[in-house]
């Protein structure tokens, strides 16, 4: 039967920091957790499937568990969350969170449910005629009523030596949503390899600083006429000579173009897109947009009958909390498609 829900029932994620819990109570392991009601004797087949262990596919876990659902997370370790020195626009933490304290977090409070993490990559998964999904992995072999993908994107990343100090130190940005607070005043320049991506990102910057500057990766990246005089009306400099080194320096970043001008910002931010991790998704026959994001409706079910999406793989907006919330609708969703079925409604 396919699973089909009807009606909403999401809630809020709430999330909470314990920064003391020791490093054994929070890294993904392969140890079973309690089993839910929901896992019958002898029975192997999974209610859920997550796969991706970012705050998405976390709080889709943690939901799901709490439905006393029988629920495996199988994650390979590279959520883009990991990767934030600390966030200030999750709600509830006055001082910001760190992403690897706020994954921790999440992780223990998952597997105290009653899910179960492992760690692990799925590199291939199929829907079956009866209606159940296969998943595999480097690390096992799970079958599973639903599917939710909560795979992510990366960012593409430019070609700066120290990639990870340069986040540490707010040298190199890449969310203009997420962090365009901490740059106000700043000397911001942009990054981009489309001029359509590039004039979006710093007109959207220049509404928290007067200074902002746009580099271009490639001379075929060219501007046209309006998007020329959009950018010189909002006062954005635009540097048409492609960027031919980047340097990490004194806490900001250095800029050598090809005509060996050197410019210098405060933060970089990249405007180089996103690869989005949809490729099992399509592989299923699901639909993606026209950037490659999975496209859901409104119980975030793609049009693979059970299989349901969260997070940075469903849509372009990439925060922390439109995951969550996502994955709490999705998972609302799939405890009442899983009943139905159960019924045989």
């Amino acid at each position: 039967m396919a699973l089909n829900p009807n009606d909403d029932n999401g809630e809020a994620a709430e999330l909470g920091l314990d920064s003391t819990a020791d490093a054994a109570a929070t890294a993904i392991t392969a140890d079973p957790a309690p089993q839910p009601a929901s896992a019958r004797a002898g029975d192997d087949v999974l209610d859920t499937l997550v796969i991706g262990g970012g705050p998405a596919g976390l709080a889709g876990a943690l939901y799901l568990a709490r439905f006393v659902r029988r629920v495996v997370v199988v994650d390979d370790g590279g959520s883009r969350a990991l990767r934030i020195p600390r966030s200030h626009n999750v709600a509830g933490f006055v001082d910001g969170v760190p992403g690897e304290d706020l994954i921790a977090t999440m992780r223990r409070q998952a597997r105290e449910a009653g899910a179960r993490l492992v760690q692990g990559r799925v590199t291939a998964l199929e829907r079956r005629d009866d209606g159940l999904f296969v998943a595999r992995a480097d690390v096992g072999e799970w079958r599973a009523r639903t599917v939710l993908l909560a795979t992510g994107a990366a960012d593409v990343e430019p070609a700066l030596p120290d990639i990870q100090a340069a986040l540490d130190e707010g040298a190199l940005r890449y969310c203009p949503v997420c962090d365009g607070f901490e740059v106000r005043g700043s000397r911001v320049g942009v990054l981009a390899s489309a001029a359509d991506a590039g004039t979006a990102e710093a007109l959207y910057l220049r509404h928290f600083t007067p200074d902002v500057s746009l580099f271009v990766t490639s001379r075929a990246v060219r501007f046209d006429d309006d998007a020329l005089h959009r950018l010189a009306k909002a006062g954005v400099r635009v540097h048409t000579a492609p960027v031919t080194a980047l340097k990490l320096v004194d806490g900001g970043v250095c800029i050598t173009t090809a005509d060996n001008a050197v410019h210098e910002c405060e933060s970089l931010y990249s405007a180089l897109g996103m690869r989005v991790h949809a490729e099992l998704a399509e592989a299923l026959g699901a639909e993606l947009d026209g950037q490659g994001y999975v496209l859901a409706d409104r119980h975030q079910q793609t049009r693979v009958p059970g299989l349901y999406v969260a997070g940075d793989v469903s849509r372009g907006l990439n925060q922390i909390s439109v995951g969550i919330g996502e994955a709490a609708t999705a998972a609302a969703a799939l405890h009442l498609a899983l009943s139905r079925a159960a019924r045989g409604d």
